[in-house]
């Protein structure tokens, strides 16, 4: 276990530092490089900075946030209040994604923790799928992000809210089975009770201290995928034909194709990915955004990877099968009646 954990730090370390000698390196700290400058790769260095310092300020107030709600809020006080009602258990869901902004990669250990104490499955993975997008901090981003279309915003809104209700009524009559990859009896073996015994120290330790420590290790865990997600989208802004952008981006559906595979592939944080979508507005139909928008946030490529870790596999299957089916005919269905062209 233990030599997982450092990998797993090594490579979080060595994705941080590339992003951040190509952060230094864009805004010229490195004097003693001395690359070909073109008209290209100084429009790539201006994508990538303003990309970065747009999105950043943002994922601070989110992991800040985060922190904050995962040390000092009680999942059994969360527990309590859970209806029983179907539609006002989704609308307690997205509540949940409004009072509490944690991305997915806090959601799902939490939500894992919730069902095998006994919340329904539906309602976890409403939370697991809205929280990530409702929440006030995208919600500003969002805003900040596409000052000059407001529409994206309430759009991505109802949207994700659209899919989540409809997503958890499937679940919620369909799926009635225990759906957990492991028992109660098992669930805090390993890995999962070396977490516990970490925040029970917490408990016993300061609590602000904890804070600081959590909003560090999730800021570096989110700005690896900041930093990748920026170099990639500032290289396809530069490099790429923008004849062939537009031919891809004006489709009436490849482009959201596109878009969920590109959201997949980045597994980029909700709090910055507005940032990324606004980089496109001038290559990609508005519905596409959109697609990009509410797909990356609920299922990206590491999102699936603690899905699979906490739920059974042909469940995840399921779930994800029905995120790419309902998000691309909300988007469509959006952008024929709402965004236009």
């Amino acid at each position: 276990m233990r030599s997982v954990k450092s990998l797993g730090l090594l490579h979080m370390t060595l994705l941080f530092i590339l992003g951040f000698i190509v952060m230094a390196w864009s805004m010229g700290g490195f004097s003693l490089i001395r690359l070909p400058e073109s008209v290209a790769i100084q429009s790539f260095k201006t994508m990538f900075i303003s990309i970065v310092l747009e999105a950043v300020p943002f994922i601070l107030i989110g992991v800040i946030v985060s922190s904050i709600m995962q040390i000092f809020v009680s999942e059994k006080w969360i527990q309590k209040f859970v209806p029983r009602n179907p539609l006002l258990g989704i609308l307690f869901a997205c509540i949940l994604g409004v009072i509490f902004p944690v991305c997915e990669c806090g959601l799902i250990p939490i939500m894992r923790r919730l069902i095998s104490k006994g919340m329904p499955l539906y309602v976890a993975v409403v939370s697991i799928l809205v929280g990530p997008i409702v929440n006030p901090v995208v919600y500003v981003a969002t805003y900040t992000a596409f000052r000059s279309r407001p529409e994206m915003l309430y759009a991505r809104m109802g949207l994700a809210i659209a899919v989540g209700t409809v997503i958890g009524l499937i679940v919620y009559f369909f799926v009635h089975k225990n759906q957990l990859r492991h028992s109660k009896v098992t669930l805090y073996n390993g890995s999962d009770r070396e977490m516990t015994e970490h925040e029970e120290q917490h408990r016993r330790g300061n609590k602000i201290l904890a804070v600081f420590e959590h909003s560090g290790s999730e800021f570096f865990e989110m700005g690896k995928y900041l930093m990748l997600g920026s170099v990639i989208t500032a290289a396809i802004q530069t490099f790429v034909p923008r004849a062939d952008l537009v031919d891809i981006g004006q489709g009436p559906v490849i482009s959201h194709f596109f878009m969920m595979g590109f959201a997949y592939v980045l597994s980029i944080c909700s709090t910055s990915d507005a940032f990324v979508a606004a980089s496109f507005v001038n290559s990609f139909s508005m519905g596409s955004l959109l697609t990009f928008l509410v797909f990356g946030a609920m299922l990206d490529f590491k999102s699936t990877l603690m899905l699979l870790s906490v739920f059974k596999t042909r469940f995840v299957l399921l779930l994800s099968g029905l995120v790419i089916s309902v998000v691309l005919i909300g988007s469509m269905i959006v952008e024929r009646l709402y965004l236009g062209n």
